[in-house]
């Protein structure tokens, strides 16, 4: 009961940093774009780097206890596109004028007194829904590590909730340039990041019950293919948006750094 109370704590954390994200749009004059860049190239490095360093073996490990070498690791690799196909096929779904993965740079909130766009209304409100499909996913894996592998639910919790930060700004700022008010603005962003806990809600109480070594297996290659296609679809490209395109590298070898070396360290 204590491992599942982390777990939930841990991913209600990383979905609330949207709320960080609108607060800092809308109290900031101008947005760190180059910490934005590093922190997001930094997130993917330790998504990427867990995934298929760690999560991965243990799903295969896992399957092939159970079902032996041969159709235990091909059943990990359908399991691990099959993670990229689902995340895939939810992007694909959303319109690109309102895609977080579609990035338009209003992370540069300097001028707050240009005229008001309806359309942007619009396109912050579709953002926040968005954000809360991407976000469902996102949700469960952060849960499902967190409650298996404690010893690497911390650096996946932070940095899904790094790359969260600019997807607070993404709903955020659209919607205060259309209202004018911050306090609509800070609420639509922080709702959209409550679809994490909320996955990882409904996660717990569809999965846990029928969980064993081959079901979790499946849901862990699955996880893993979430987040690399997380990493490789929305955060480096949003770190290269951002800011220069070393420097989203320069975070990337340092997040998959970090994760080695807080991996050794439990070893």
């Amino acid at each position: 009961m204590n491992n599942i109370f982390v777990a939930f704590s841990l991913t209600l954390f990383a979905g609330l940093c949207t709320g960080i994200g609108s607060t800092i749009a809308l109290l900031a004059k101008k947005t760190n774009t180059k910490f934005l860049s590093i922190s997001l190239g930094f997130s993917a490095g330790v998504m990427i780097y867990v995934s298929l360093i760690e999560i991965f073996f243990k799903a295969k490990n896992s399957l092939t206890a159970e079902l032996g070498l041969k159709t235990g690791s091909w059943l990990t690799n359908a399991a691990f596109f099959g993670g990229i196909l689902l995340i895939a096929l939810i992007d694909k779904a959303i319109p690109s004028a309102e895609n977080p993965h579609e990035f338009n740079k209003f992370a540069d909130t300097s001028d707050k007194n240009s005229p008001p766009n309806t359309n942007l209304l619009r396109m912050g409100l579709f953002t926040a829904l968005a954000i809360g499909i991407h976000n469902f996913p996102e949700g469960l894996a952060t849960f499902i590590s967190a409650l298996q592998e404690p010893s690497i639910a911390i650096p996946i919790t932070v940095a899904i909730a790094l790359h969260n930060i600019p997807e607070g700004i993404a709903v955020s700022v659209p919607v205060y340039y259309a209202t004018g008010n911050k306090r609509k603005a800070f609420i639509y962003s922080f709702l959209s990041g409550l679809s994490e806990p909320v996955g990882a809600l409904i996660g717990y109480l569809i999965l846990m019950p029928f969980i064993n070594n081959l079901l979790l297996g499946i849901v862990f290659a699955a996880v893993a293919g979430i987040m690399v296609f997380i990493s490789l679809d929305e955060l480096l490209p949003a770190a290269r948006e951002y800011g220069e395109h070393h420097l989203s590298i320069y975070g990337l070898i340092s997040g998959m750094a970090v994760m080695a070396i807080s991996l050794l360290l439990f070893l």
